[in-house]
């Protein structure tokens, strides 16, 4: 969750929409748009639909990402990620990492949250659905995720310290350290290909480790 301080230096950047309508999700769409919504009771007892478009692995005219918030399919706000976008009762957080969305929550108030619901359509609204279809098969595959990721991380910390004892002047002062196992640049390569896909597949519903997803860097 952002913090306080944070959190306001964010709204500071939320500009107001263009009034334009949210476009259907395309298949072809899939790499590089999130959509995700929620439903929200207003002051006056009206329900209405928040979305947020997230047009990302895709170069925009600035050169950055936005969040664009849709209110009953209208555009009401347009944000640079990280984002913070006030709605009734609390606010939404959006952020991403280098693999996707990393955070997309409805924050209350008084602290609770509550993930968006991604578009049926879109690559986090499929693996929700393996997820409900699928439960069992789908905790392996997350629990499989995790494991790559620990896996390249910590061969990665080995390899990364036998080579840099290897240098003299670190040598003389720290002393030199084997790492017990040097992969081939085919193995390496190999590893740095399934962490990305365990990166991507963890970003697909929206969980993020700063320690894990350094790992696939």
């Amino acid at each position: 969750m952002f913090g306080e301080w944070r959190r306001r230096r964010v709204l500071r950047r939320v500009e107001p929409g263009d009034g334009r309508s949210l476009k259907r999700f395309r298949w072809w769409q899939v790499p590089f748009r999130a959509l995700l919504r929620l439903r929200l009771a207003e002051a006056d007892g009206e329900v209405v639909e928040y979305a947020v478009d997230v047009r990302h692995w895709q170069n925009q005219s600035s050169g950055e990402v936005k969040a664009d918030l849709y209110r009953d399919g209208v555009h009401r706000a347009v944000c640079r990620l990280p984002a913070v976008f006030p709605v009734p009762g609390g606010h939404v957080e959006v952020a991403m990492s280098g693999f996707g969305l990393k955070r997309c929550h409805y924050v209350t108030a008084d602290g609770a949250e509550r993930q968006l619901t991604p578009d049926p359509a879109s690559a986090e609204g499929r693996r929700a659905r393996f997820d409900r279809n699928h439960p069992a098969l789908s905790r392996a595959v997350g629990v499989g995720s995790v494991l790559v990721l620990g896996v390249a991380l910590v061969l990665a910390v080995l390899q990364t310290a036998g080579t840099l004892t290897e240098a003299e002047p670190v040598a003389r002062h720290v002393g030199t350290f084997t790492s017990p196992v040097r992969l081939s640049w085919w193995g390496n390569a190999g590893l740095a290909v399934g962490s990305v896909m365990a990166a991507t597949e963890r970003a697909l519903r929206l969980r993020h480790s700063r320690v894990l997803g350094g790992a696939a860097g």
